[in-house]
């Protein structure tokens, strides 16, 4: 009897983390690439957790994770590997975004992602909106990181932060190759094709375009970071499940 409550407490437990037909889980595709899921912490723009973001999780329709693992068999062959930053995105977690970028008060991340924008400028500039292709669930945000390279610095909410703009060995030391800025940086030079970047983080930039595009991805222009499927399968669609 014991046993049998034991599986049906398994059981249950599992079953509550169903995803939606057509998701998954990218570890479950592809436990080789990296996961640095910021929403789920406090180093990224908002400062805080992010709403919706209950598990460090990155869940992915079945075609845009499969078409990542191609990336990924790619970027293994150069030595390197994916790190994914973002990935499916709850609509709770854009309107979390819109209220923050609603509150003109709220600077506490100024210094690190948006030191020369103004604040009242986001939403017009394309960096925050009030739908997001990620809730479509075929949208990531990722870059490329050394294999066996050097691990990423320690993070404290609100300390040392340095501008996301400044040259690789003077912003915030994380595991990626130079990609001339740091990820979600509220800036012109975070334009995947901005010719202010210098040349060696162009090419990385262009390593990632080159392989995500090989495997039927496009770009958006203003982050080099940010890739979705062509061929999305809810292309009209914003799902809101939580992540856990």
């Amino acid at each position: 009897m014991k046993q049998i409550i034991t599986l049906l407490i398994i059981f249950l437990c599992s079953s509550s983390f169903a995803l939606p037909d057509g998701f998954v889980y990218l570890r479950d595709v592809d436990k080789s690439i990296a996961q640095d899921i910021r929403y789920r912490t406090y180093h990224n723009f908002v400062g805080v957790p992010v709403d919706g973001y209950i598990a460090s999780e990155c869940i992915l329709t079945a075609q845009a994770a499969d078409a990542l693992r191609m990336v990924q068999a790619d970027a293994i062959k150069m030595g390197l590997s994916v790190k994914v930053y973002d990935c499916y995105r709850p609509q709770t977690a854009v309107d979390h975004f819109a209220r923050w970028a609603e509150d003109y008060k709220d600077t506490k991340t100024k210094a690190e992602f948006y030191v020369n924008e103004p604040k009242e400028s986001l939403f017009k500039r394309g960096f925050i909106a009030h739908r997001s292709g990620h809730s479509r669930g075929s949208t990531v945000d990722l870059t490329l990181i050394p294999m066996n390279g050097k691990p990423q610095e320690i993070f404290i909410p609100y300390e040392n932060l340095r501008n996301c703009e400044n040259p690789a060995d003077k912003r915030f030391r994380d595991d990626s190759i130079d990609m001339g800025t740091g990820f979600d940086c509220f800036s012109a030079l975070s334009a995947t094709l901005n010719p202010a970047v210098g040349k060696e983080q162009m090419k990385n930039r262009l390593i990632l375009k080159d392989m995500m595009e090989r495997h039927g991805f496009y770009n958006y222009e203003k982050e080099w970071w940010h890739y979705t499927l062509k061929n999305e399968p809810f292309k009209d669609t914003y799902h809101n499940f939580p992540i856990k």
